[in-house]
């Protein structure tokens, strides 16, 4: 049954560059989001090493659930809370919890010897992905850890479980030690055929099995808040732990599987929801990755760098927009420039994690002996006309892979806000790009706690429901098919 009174709960959503709580109000089968606290995120730099501030995000999150409470209504409480993050990034702590090394951030270019011996072996690369259904990147947990135990052995002794962020902010939350489907699918660990991990992809990169335990399904009760005596009724709910699949969640989606899901942020996360993974020769080429939905079935996408190239490009302008007002200004003189002659490469190594991305974008266009531009606006409008054919080019290797058309692709995220960026993309794919005004990721955390706690039948019930409330900007492609 539908609750009658009012529901009130918190996602915790982190991000790579931000942080928020927020408040969710499920009332009459609508949803209102009250933002609570906002922060900045960035990892920091010892050394040649980069690091999350963890110590930090705690304290946030604790800023941030109080003043969720505050903001109740007089006598409500909080009836849950779910936690987020961005993949692949983990704490590795003992029996009590405590951390036993330092949380390293994925940028760390620790990995990148690791990554080229798994790369250069073709054999080992197809098995692995083969086990997994991931291929190699820089950033997966299984190359962060491979390097964590080669480099300092010890670890083995100290360590005895690995806890991915929302795992760990789980556990600092509920005192309970779990691992989540949809956040172990990131690692390159998980078997991908089945919902636990695989042996064969932890022997080979000499990782303990018995750091990990099965991991749960999203929806999973893990206990009342401890340690917070306001909370002390709230439950925690692993929700989808990596953001992209609370992001994917929260899409009003058509039930017949002919939507592309696009979750456009630093990074631009484009695939699908199916009932099977995605795999072979083909797939390990387009560096196509079988995440998970919460309930266990298959995300198939693909990672384009998305809007990094911007915020990058931006740190070395000295007038760069600082509100809204300013960003739809750049926009618009982006918009009166001519479509670029030249494309991107964004697959290009050298813009993942450049000192300036400005000189690395211009260091691609002279190797290629093209012109760069000349101004901010110059760079906005080849940055967006590249992603946007990044975007098509996804979408066209998944229906050839999957066998299917997509009559759409659904976009959330900060690039659904960039009208640019949205309308190259239709062009290139040739398809409706439909933005929603969705907090796409705090949204879809909270539709999981709704769900497990009886308040919504189900996911297609949420999307529904929530469907009729979004106000939504479609982008028709001004050419053809």
């Amino acid at each position: 049954m539908p609750s009658i009174k009012p529901l009130h709960l918190a996602a915790i959503d982190l991000g790579a560059t931000s942080g928020r709580v927020i408040l969710g109000t499920w009332s009459k089968n609508k949803l209102t989001l009250t933002e609570a606290h906002r922060f900045p995120n960035a990892f920091q730099s010892i050394g040649t090493n980069d690091y999350w501030s963890v110590v930090g995000l705690w304290h946030e999150i604790q800023t941030g659930l109080a003043k969720a409470v505050a903001a109740l209504p007089r006598g409500a409480r909080l009836a849950s809370v779910g936690v987020d993050t961005w993949g692949v990034d983990y704490a590795l702590v003992n029996d009590a919890g405590r951390l036993v090394f330092p949380v390293h951030a994925y940028r760390d270019a620790r990995t990148q010897p690791g990554l080229k011996r798994l790369s250069d072996t073709r054999a080992a690369l197809e098995r692995i992905y083969a086990a997994t259904g991931v291929p190699a990147v820089f950033y997966n947990s299984s190359l962060q850890l491979e390097e964590t135990v080669a480099s300092c052995p010890a670890v083995e002794d100290l360590a005895t479980r690995c806890l991915f962020l929302p795992d760990y902010f789980n556990f600092l939350l509920s005192g309970k030690m779990a691992n989540e489907l949809t956040i172990a699918s990131t690692t390159q660990l998980l078997d991908v055929h089945s919902t636990d991990w695989s042996r064969a992809a932890l022997d080979h990169f000499h990782i303990p099995a018995t750091w990990f335990s099965k991991p749960v399904l999203s929806g999973t009760k893990l206990g009342k808040v401890k340690g917070i005596p306001a909370l002390a009724t709230t439950q925690v709910i692993a929700v989808p732990g990596h953001d992209t699949a609370c992001a994917y969640d929260a899409m009003p989606a058509s039930p017949d599987g002919t939507d592309l899901y696009l979750s456009s942020g630093t990074w631009s996360l484009v695939g699908f929801e199916s009932d099977t993974p995605v795999l072979g020769a083909e797939a390990l080429a387009a560096r196509i990755s079988n995440e998970r939905i919460g309930d266990g079935r298959y995300r198939p996408l693909t990672n384009v760098i998305g809007l990094w190239l911007l915020e990058g490009t931006l740190k070395d302008f000295a007038s760069r927009p600082a509100n809204a007002a300013e960003w739809a200004k750049l926009i618009a003189a982006a918009e009166k420039l001519p479509t670029p002659a030249a494309l991107l490469e964004v697959a290009d190594p050298a813009l993942t994690n450049p000192k300036s991305m400005k000189a690395a974008i211009d260091a691609q266009l002279k190797k290629r002996r093209i012109t760069a531009p000349k101004t901010l606006a110059g760079y906005v409008r080849l940055i967006c006309a590249s992603l946007g054919k990044g975007h098509a080019d996804a979408m066209r290797a998944f229906e050839r892979l999957a066998n299917k058309k997509f009559k759409r692709i659904l976009i959330v995220g900060g690039g659904g806000k960039n009208r640019l960026l949205c309308q190259a993309t239709a062009d290139h794919a040739g398809v409706p790009v439909v933005s929603f005004e969705l907090e796409g990721s705090a949204v879809g955390n909270l539709a999981s706690q709704l769900i497990a706690l009886g308040a919504v039948k189900d996911l297609k019930t949420f999307r529904t429901l929530l469907g009729k409330t979004l106000r939504q900007t479609v982008y028709t492609p001004r050419t053809a098919r």
